[in-house]
């Protein structure tokens, strides 16, 4: 038994819910998720909210109950209050900016690095080295931050790089010279 997937997916005021055999469509203030999920995953809506269970109680398809739970209740969240994450950009000469739906971003290349802003995504720049992506899809949310980490991951001797806001990177000892007699 999923103890994740015995509970229903509350739905909160503003969200509208549409449940079409396999496909789910949320809309709320921030936006359209649709969604289509696995056919042993079985959808019901009522007074609490949405349920998920499983069609057979087959263990090839039980670890699809809790994950069905949570990208509903993701949905959910998402078009009602939105998902953000943090990155900060630590070197020096290491910086960011947003320009128009495109974020700039100086990483210690010998070219500036330009990034796409995706639809559906927001991001701020504050103080040139605090990014904050927000957006209605954590999965997108998600995969942005980590596309712009990429760019330049956090070195393990200086830090130096791009992280998320509480990441604890393993610093390495550097070099040591010999002791000279």
């Amino acid at each position: 038994m999923s103890r994740i997937g015995k509970r229903a997916v509350a739905i909160p005021q503003g969200v509208e819910v549409q449940i079409d055999n396999q496909t789910v469509t949320v809309k709320g203030k921030n936006g359209l998720l649709t969604r289509d999920f696995h056919p042993e995953v079985q959808l019901q809506q009522g007074p609490a909210g949405i349920a998920v269970s499983l069609r057979s109680e087959s263990s090839a398809y039980r670890s699809l109950w809790g994950l069905s739970r949570t990208l509903l209740a993701n949905m959910v969240t998402g078009v009602s209050t939105g998902f953000s994450k943090q990155l900060m950009i630590i070197g020096v000469g290491y910086r960011a900016a947003v320009e128009g739906r495109t974020l700039k971003l100086a990483l210690g290349f010998s070219h500036g690095v330009d990034f796409p802003i995706p639809d559906g995504i927001q991001i701020e720049v504050e103080k040139n080295t605090a990014v904050t992506v927000r957006g209605y899809d954590r999965e997108m949310v998600g995969q942005v931050c980590a596309k712009i980490r990429d760019y330049r991951p956090p070195e393990p001797y200086k830090g130096k790089g791009v992280r998320y806001l509480n990441e604890y990177v393993v610093m390495k000892e550097g070099k040591k010279s010999k002791k000279k007699k």
